[in-house]
């Protein structure tokens, strides 16, 4: 259990979390609106599954007031643990609980799954540095799990079509990965990440833009080549 300046209590989430698990999956619909991103779905029975089953961090305040949350996912028969769902109650961001929250869970990953390789998936710059500083490399698609039930999860994602036309290649995501036999000191990937930072920056940008404007004229074709054949 730790403390965030005397007052937000981060720690391992149980059974008793359960009654946050409305408000938690709330929060992550209402906030990948507001990003305009998309977002994997889950339901309050499916955070508070995770929460029985202790594969989830919590943060809250001394009162009980819900602060933030993330879980873990594993795939492959435990070869890969996603570190998912990290979301933090708006009143709360920017004050560093993100990055407890993901230091505890990252902790937690390596604990239980000590050989597991721990990835992540994200449309923020903001978590690109939290995962470098833990230890995360960027990598390609392919280095991912290629379980399929993981792969299932991103149907309920606004950009499930663009993951599925490019052969689950690429998508609005930029993967990021840790290896637990074959990896950089967290110096190396933190000093990475702040030197490219703006690139970073820039090339997701163009890749989501990009994307879209890709999908965009693909949809449109589909839809001009469905009206001929109806004609």
């Amino acid at each position: 259990m730790k403390a965030l300046e005397q007052k937000i209590i981060v720690r391992v989430a149980n059974a008793s979390d359960v009654t946050y698990a409305h408000t938690i999956t709330d929060e992550m619909q209402s906030s990948a609106k507001a990003r305009g991103t998309g977002i994997a779905k889950r339901t309050p029975e499916y955070v508070a599954k995770k929460m029985e089953e202790g594969k989830a961090v919590i943060a809250v305040e001394q009162d009980g007031t819900w602060v933030g949350f993330c879980y873990i996912e594993v795939w492959g028969h435990e070869t890969f643990v996603a570190n998912s769902g990290l979301i933090v109650a708006p009143a709360h961001r920017k004050s560093g609980v993100a990055k407890l929250i993901k230091q505890t869970i990252f902790n937690l990953s390596k604990e239980r799954y000590p050989t597991a390789k721990i990835f992540g998936l994200t449309t923020g710059l903001a978590v690109m540095k939290i995962n470098s500083d833990l230890g995360y490399e960027p990598v390609t698609y392919s280095e991912l799990t290629d379980d399929e039930e993981f792969w299932a999860g991103c149907k309920s994602c606004v950009n499930y079509e663009i993951l599925q036309s490019k052969e689950r290649k690429n998508c609005m995501c930029t993967a990021m990965l840790y290896d637990p036999a074959d990896h950089y000191t967290t110096q190396e990937t933190s000093a990475e990440f702040k030197v490219n930072s703006k690139l970073y920056e820039r090339f997701m940008k163009f890749k989501q833009n990009n994307l879209l404007k890709w999908f965009r004229k693909k949809e449109k074709h589909t839809s001009k080549k469905n009206s001929i054949e109806k004609k």
